[in-house]
């Protein structure tokens, strides 16, 4: 082994904590956090590793090898043959391979080549009609969707075509055990695959293009080397309809850097170690994650399920001691502020006093101004109906706490009519894309007419302070705080609620977004795939109501915590990128143009 190539495997090895520790958070919308990740230290490693293989740094060369160029030679002669026995069709002949198209430099023992020098014509599938197929029986249909991670996954919308079509009109994109087939439409462009032993025989559509070398045993470099898609950097793309594409004839062109066919299977062998031992990163990294998650989800669940003060605090204790190694990704620190949230409307996050007025009391001047507002005919009289939660209603009151009905507690304003006109500009319309889990935000900008808007008044005018909730679709249960200093309009799916009295809209806003209340508009989510609560069951959901002292001081320590959560994140963030560009690094130095 030369000593680049010890270097280059002494860098890979002794960075062995970054490749697994550097991982990337994905953008992901709705709720959830699960899948939100890719362990990108791992992904940069895989592509070092075919990167390094394709270009003679991954084994030593043998200088006892047999040249490539023997080799080349009696595949010309062989593929010569068979165009004259007519058994392969004469191909036009690609242009000589200049120096200002090769990529990159190779071991001196190493040729490079056409992929058309060495396989079959090479060319793609193609689409029968519809009445070719059928689910069961026939000639196995490929399709992009069936090249996934790199291999043929049939399971996945199996298809097939019947025996005479296949064997007519589809014959000469008839697929074999052992051929390399590539996507050539994108996006997913270049995936590529080695077709299995599971059926004799198969058949693709045309956003497939396939390879069978002259020489079979060939396959698995060709494979190794696609994979590696570095030939893509070098390529002529072609765009349609926004999609990028690799014509047959650029693929045909593709340049193949060719080593001695006995380094070939070392390479190959020592990708396919190397690939198992990346799958056993990712499976170690996965599993350390999971369980770090899981950890904290006990540790803070300690929190909520505290029985007293005295237990609460050596809870918190255990947990503080270890803060700097428990809150170390955005799932944890999601997990630490729903917890703050759950606390706070347990009455666990602020001490209670004696000496407030009792929550009955305010509960009491609310329902006064309730009906006041009713008598005015500023709101309509509340539903007479059981209370549809009434079995799952489960809060825990503490002392001087009451528990009532959101409708007792707030007036609802909403837009009930189809989607309305927008308008070039006139009142600033707020819809469900704006309301974000905590903030409203700015994009899309839209407008209704003012005549509209006079029309919406009779509803009621959102003001600052109101709470905005979303009632359906993937955000369904999305609260937001009016912080705009502007008229707006409320479109479809998004509910203003405005509190009555004394209530404080901040503290409403901590319980709309605290696990347990989301919990129940869940519980009472109607629909399918968009599902959703509908009014008249928000409306009957309990709160809790804690004194008038205490949900002032409730919402300021809330969030004052949650903002020391965000600037965790971000101090995340920032972390996350820093070990991002020490990947990056260490792939450039490993892999020196």
């Amino acid at each position: 082994m030369s000593v680049e190539q010890t270097s280059m495997n002494q860098l890979i090895t002794d960075n062995i904590d970054v490749w697994t520790s550097t991982v990337k958070t994905k953008s992901a919308s709705g709720r959830g956090i699960s899948k939100k990740r890719e362990l990108y230290g791992v992904k940069k490693l895989r592509e070092l590793i075919l990167e390094l293989a394709v270009r003679g740094k991954l084994v030593p060369q043998d200088l006892s090898d047999e040249s490539v160029s023997v080799m080349l030679e009696r595949i010309a002669e062989e593929k010569a043959q068979l165009v004259n026995k007519k058994k392969l069709k004469k191909q036009k002949e690609l242009p000589a391979i200049s120096d200002d198209e090769l990529p990159y430099s190779i071991p001196k023992n190493w040729v490079w080549c056409r992929l058309d020098d060495i396989c079959f014509g090479i060319t793609s599938g193609s689409t029968p009609p519809k009445s070719n197929f059928n689910e069961s029986e026939g000639i196995p249909y490929l399709k992009v969707y069936n090249i996934r991670d790199q291999k043929v996954d049939f399971d996945y919308k199996p298809q097939f075509v019947d025996l005479e079509c296949h064997a007519t009109k589809l014959k000469r994109s008839s697929l074999y055990p052992g051929d390399v087939i590539m996507n050539i439409v994108g996006p997913p462009l270049g995936k590529v695959a080695i077709i299995p032993n599971d059926y004799p025989e198969w058949n693709c559509n045309q956003a497939i293009t396939f390879f069978r070398p002259i020489e079979p045993s060939l396959n698995t470099y060709i494979y190794t080397y696609l994979r590696a898609g570095t030939f893509l950097r070098s390529i002529d793309l072609i765009g349609t309809a926004g999609q990028d594409n690799i014509s047959v004839t650029k693929s045909r062109s593709i340049l193949l850097p060719t080593p001695p066919l006995e380094e070939q299977h070392r390479i190959v062998a020592k990708v396919d170690e190397l690939m198992t031992l990346c799958d056993q990163l990712e499976q170690q990294t996965e599993a350390s994650i999971e369980a770090h998650q899981t950890l904290v989800e006990v540790l803070l669940n300690t929190l909520t399920s505290s029985e007293n003060a005295d237990e609460l605090i050596q809870n918190w204790t255990r947990i503080s001691e270890h803060f700097d190694t428990l809150f170390i990704t955005e799932a944890s620190i999601d997990q630490l502020k729903q917890t703050i949230l759950q606390l706070a409307v347990m009455g666990k996050l602020v001490p209670q006093d004696s000496n407030d007025e009792p929550a009955a009391k305010l509960l009491e001047r609310i329902a006064e101004e309730k009906a006041q507002l009713i008598k005015d005919k500023k709101i309509k009289k509340s539903q007479s109906t059981d209370s549809i939660i009434e079995d799952n209603c489960d809060w825990t009151l503490s002392e001087g706490w009451d528990c009532a009905e959101l409708q007792e507690l707030c007036r609802f304003i909403d837009y009930r009519g189809k989607n309305p006109k927008k308008s070039d500009h006139g009142v600033r319309l707020i819809t469900a894309k704006n309301v974000r889990n905590g903030y409203i935000k700015n994009d899309p900008v839209e407008y209704i007419s003012e005549e509209l808007y006079e029309q919406w008044m009779v509803r009621g005018l959102p003001k600052k302070r109101d709470i905005l909730f979303i009632t359906e679709g993937h955000t369904m249960g999305y609260v937001a705080q009016v912080d705009l200093g502007y008229l707006f309009a409320l479109a479809q799916r998004t509910i203003c609620l405005q509190s009555i009295g004394d209530l404080s809209p901040e503290y409403l806003r901590i319980v709309l977004m605290s696990p347990q209340f989301q919990l129940m508009v869940k519980d009472n989510e109607t629909g399918s795939a968009a599902g959703g609560i509908k009014a008249s069951k928000l409306k009957r959901l309990p709160i809790p109501i804690p004194t008038l002292r205490e949900q002032k001081i409730i919402a300021e320590r809330v969030d004052c915590l949650l903002a020391i959560c965000e600037q965790l994140k971000v101090q995340l963030k920032e972390s996350q990128v820093i070990q991002l560009h020490l990947t990056d690094a260490i792939v450039e130095q490993c892999n020196p143009m």
